[in-house]
């Protein structure tokens, strides 16, 4: 559809304020710890795709998702828990020991990917512990479908159509949820929801949204947080009984401000309380449960043993680059060679590979090696270690630091900035964005619902946007084309 992107990087100075200001109106925005807000940028251009292209990635999020639960439980149940536990905080690991053995379902998950040059989705890493952005993806695709259709003449009682064809991810969340509870109550449904969260969460515009469209759905949903909650037999709060808990909470908040209620709450899965469809499963997330798998496709005694189906190690294979633990020790490389020390071939190759931190947040610890010397990466590196080291001094450093778990290495996919227009209050700025793609997928469901996307920008390769990226809106290409189809008729 590139002839509708031309026609939008033409008309969005004309429509990009007013895409903007809406935007932020409806929740595209980051909560600062004052409680102020920050709009989070939205692009007039927007991504689009086959309906059967976003399908796919989330059926391969969702065998990515199982075989990661699959690898972190064979890895718990084994001699060498301490690769993913000594990772965690104290209050994480407490929890996932407590938790790890009950966890069957997950209403949602999220894998982000790097599309290469050959059109592949590259899955960098996954997202279960608040693998959030099922709001911002839909306030960004909704505000844009109906900013440009009335802009481009398009019928208004036939708007409301447009939005449903493209689809919605939190209406796939609610559904998630719904399904979760419904399998662990009998075939009853939740009548409350709670979305619980920290007081000026950096995404509570986000979750204000989602329980505002959750009511729309049908169920009584209400933004809690921590030192509202209480209960003898269920999960209260303001005088208020929850059937079901959403949570936004990151368990490391807890440890900043304890609340032995909450985690005794967490600490049981899926709860009796109230239910609980997405626990704390740290150990799904840190990065060395993804180096694992990637090297099951090299060692099939590991595949089997954890137990893989042929449909999940082709995801791995198709989807995830070649991922290591970083570490002094033979392996093999992202070619099939044969790699007598790991360190030694990442230091003889810096523009081959990303060193990741196996467990942190928002890439502060993410160093890519053909960046080095830049001001990104000599900050990262000033950091965490005091003085912006070469790539050789770096790899020394970080082989022998034990926080979070060490690092891993992954073989860096090659990707291109693309052109779009970024939209401010008073209209729309070029701008060169590298853009990934995230997949939302469920796990333990009888059915995955209708899950979508998201897509962010950033003029890093780290793309981040607490830390400063932005959202493009993700449309269907049958969308696109009823978009082109009434810019053409005006």
């Amino acid at each position: 559809m590139n002839e509708l992107l031309e026609v939008l990087r033409f008309q969005a100075p004309k429509f990009g304020a007013e895409l903007a200001q809406l935007a932020y109106q409806r929740g595209l925005a980051v909560t600062q710890k004052d409680g102020t807000t920050r709009p989070i940028p939205v692009t007039a251009t927007a991504v689009i795709l086959d309906a059967a292209e976003i399908r796919r990635r989330s059926e391969l999020a969702a065998r990515l998702s199982t075989a990661a639960m699959k690898m972190t439980e064979a890895v718990l149940n084994g001699g060498t828990r301490d690769v993913l536990l000594g990772a965690l905080s104290p209050l994480e690991r407490s929890i996932a020991e407590r938790t790890w053995t009950h966890v069957t379902r997950l209403a949602t998950t999220r894998v982000d990917y790097f599309v290469n040059a050959a059109n592949q989705p590259r899955a960098l890493e996954i997202n279960t512990t608040i693998p959030a952005m099922q709001g911002y993806s839909d306030i960004a695709a909704r505000t844009f479908l109906e900013v440009v259709a009335r802009h481009f003449g398009y019928p208004e009682k036939a708007i409301h159509a447009l939005l449903t064809l493209n689809g919605s991810n939190s209406l796939a969340l609610y559904r998630a949820l719904l399904d979760g509870y419904a399998a662990e109550r009998k075939g009853k449904l939740p009548d409350t929801i709670a979305l619980l969260c920290r007081r000026n969460d950096a995404q509570l515009t986000e979750l204000r949204y989602l329980a505002e469209r959750f009511r729309e759905y049908g169920a009584d949903a209400d933004i809690v947080y921590p030192d509202e909650v209480s209960g003898d037999d269920a999960f209260m709060a303001n005088g208020k009984k929850y059937d079901l808990v959403y949570r936004h909470l990151f368990v490391r908040r807890l440890e900043e401000t304890p609340s032995p209620w909450l985690e005794d709450f967490l600490g049981t899965v899926p709860g009796t309380k109230a239910v609980f469809l997405n626990p704390p499963t740290s150990q799904m997330e840190v990065k060395t449960t993804w180096a694992l798998l990637s090297q099951a496709v090299a060692d099939p005694e590991l595949a089997e043993g954890v137990g893989l189906s042929p449909d999940e190690l082709e995801a791995i294979r198709t989807c995830v680059p070649w991922t290591r633990r970083f570490r002094r020790a033979p392996t093999t490389g992202p070619g099939g060679e044969t790699l007598d020390d790991l360190v030694a071939a990442v230091a003889a190759e810096p523009k081959r590979f990303v060193l990741k931190r196996s467990w942190d947040y928002g890439g502060k610890a993410v160093f890519i090696g053909r960046s080095v010397g830049s001001v990104p990466y000599n900050e990262r590196a000033q950091a965490l270690y005091g003085a912006p080291l070469g790539w050789a001094e770096l790899l020394e450093r970080a082989v022998a630091d034990s926080t979070g778990g060490g690092y891993v290495v992954q073989e860096v996919v090659e990707t291109q900035p693309e052109d779009h227009f970024v939209c401010t209050e008073t209209g729309a700025l070029p701008t060169s964005f590298y853009v990934d793609y995230s997949a939302y997928a469920s796990v333990g469901l009888a059915k995955q619902p209708a899950w979508g996307g998201v897509c962010r920008g950033s003029m890093s390769e780290i793309v981040n946007i607490v830390g400063g990226g932005g959202v493009l809106p993700l449309i269907t290409t049958e969308v696109a084309h009823k978009l082109l189809m009434a810019w053409k008729a005006i």
